[in-house]
């Protein structure tokens, strides 16, 4: 039975590795057409993937399976670690991203969609590595698990222990019945939102191998780019304004954005989405308020650009930049500092602890306060109109004592291998958050390449913890997982 298991596993790995194969395939025609030197590397690296994930599919011949929770957390776990794995062969065989350290930050930062480098000149990487780099968000936003679900049935394999393990947020809300449906779904969304967004940057004058790339990196909120600069490297009102809004699409659920497609535009009011809306304005103009007169000289239009810009890039996960806010005044730096753990909002592509339960604990201490004011008065904590289960109160509060544990762990590490406090806790805040940039050594116009191996190795566990949402992955570290 455990050997069954354990096959079970490794045929749903094999699987994904494949498709990471295939993704770092179509890469190869990039480099092609741009007379690359890189066309070999890529295929090699391909070809290398395929053929391991081939030969770890063998055990999916057998009759058809259905994945236990138990396989289920495993191979999420699993994929977040070893999918990157792959995915640093590009970058290695290459020689431009020569040390396997790098290479391996440099895809787990890709496929977390975290968005954060080791590399201080992307613009000397071939068009084919540019693509692939881009990709690994795009494939790791939507969650290449999330693919797997609408192919897996296929192969007579289920996929909702897979789905339950994957999907970000305390809510896992299905649009349809069947979860293979539901991915396709989402997917078939998540494309039409990306040719949308590749179409409008190109109005605006952005090059069409640029759009394409930072249009997954922007749905996914992932935040790498072709350009050094980053966004700032186009130095235009319209691009920024196409980018933020795709960022706060990311952001957002979309199930919602699902839902309006169909004509239920109302959804829109959900609680979660009112708040992260509500949150992100009062930003933008206490941020922007902030840096009106040292950094750009009374010129609210500007300071309002600029802030709108850089608080979604934190509030969505994205990373994106337009300015280097790590040289802003103290509380623009506060502001956009503490955005990052609440991040975005459930069932969105982003990261974060998610809206919804920072909001939930924001009631909870309410009405906390009007129990102590009126100790007889019953205050049930609702969400959306529903009424809110201590169990979930419970899970929450757990969560968030987790995630802060791990934050700060993080930070002691990063601090004992030398880095200043701010770098190390702007470090390990980013990168649990999938955000990216963080402040001082490590901010939007600086990279992690400078950084100890056991300071990335480290940021390496944070981006896989964040993107799943520690329980997934802590899970298997449990007597009872394994005993079950």
């Amino acid at each position: 039975m455990f050997i069954m298991r354990i096959a079970r596993v490794l045929g749903v790995l094999g699987f994904l590795v494949l498709i990471a194969g295939l993704g770092i395939l179509s890469s190869v025609p990039f480099s092609a057409y741009y007379n690359d030197p890189d066309v070999p590397h890529l295929f090699v690296s391909a070809l290398v993937t395929i053929t391991v994930g081939g030969l770890m599919m063998l055990p999916l011949r057998r009759k058809k399976i259905e994945l236990g929770a138990r396989e289920g957390f495993a191979i999420v776990a699993l994929c977040w670690f070893v999918i990157p794995f792959f995915g640093s062969f590009p970058f290695l065989f290459s020689g431009q991203i020569p040390r396997m350290v790098d290479a391996y930050f440099e895809s787990v930062s890709g496929f977390t969609t975290t968005g954060g480098s080791i590399l201080s000149n992307v613009e000397v990487l071939s068009h084919g590595l540019l693509y692939w780099r881009s990709l690994t968000h795009w494939l790791g936003g939507m969650g290449i698990i999330v693919l797997s679900l609408a192919v897996l049935p296929m192969l007579g394999i289920g996929g909702m222990q897979l789905f339950k393990a994957e999907v970000a947020g305390p809510t896992k809300n299905k649009l349809t019945p069947r979860v293979a449906e539901t991915a396709r779904l989402l997917w078939g969304l998540y494309v039409i939102l990306t040719v949308a967004q590749i179409v409008l940057l190109r109005v605006g004058g952005m090059p069409l191998f640029d759009s394409i790339c930072h249009a997954f990196a922007t749905i996914s909120t992932g935040g790498f780019s072709t350009k050094n600069l980053s966004i700032a490297a186009y130095d235009s009102a319209y691009i920024d304004m196409v980018v933020t809004l795709f960022m706060f699409i990311g952001g957002t659920s979309f199930s919602l954005h699902f839902l309006a497609l169909q004509g239920k535009v109302r959804q829109y009011r959900d609680q979660e989405f009112v708040f992260f809306t509500i949150t992100a304005m009062v930003a933008i103009f206490v941020v922007a308020f902030a840096v009106v007169g040292k950094e750009y000289g009374g010129d609210i239009l500007q300071a309002l650009r600029y802030s709108a810009f850089n608080v979604m890039t934190v509030m969505s996960c994205t990373g994106f930049a337009t300015a280097d806010f790590a040289l802003w005044s103290p509380l623009a730096q506060g502001v956009l500092f503490f955005l990052m753990f609440p991040g975005a909002t459930s069932g969105s592509t982003g990261g974060g602890m998610k809206t919804v339960r920072v909001l939930l604990m924001l009631k909870a201490g309410t009405n906390l306060f009007k129990r102590l004011l009126h100790p007889k008065a019953v205050t049930p904590i609702t969400f959306n109109g529903a009424l809110v289960g201590m169990e979930t109160m419970m899970a929450i509060a757990g969560f968030a004592m987790l995630y802060f544990v791990t934050f700060g762990t993080g930070t002691i590490v990063l601090t004992a291998a030398g880095s200043d406090i701010l770098t190390s806790m702007s470090a390990v805040a980013a990168n649990m958050a999938n955000v990216g940039p963080g402040l001082a050594a490590v901010g939007p116009m600086a990279n992690y390449g400078h950084l100890p191996d056991i300071s990335k190795w480290t940021l390496d566990v944070c981006m896989i913890l964040g993107r799943l949402e520690i329980y997934t992955v802590l899970v298997l570290f449990t007597k009872v997982f394994w005993r079950g």
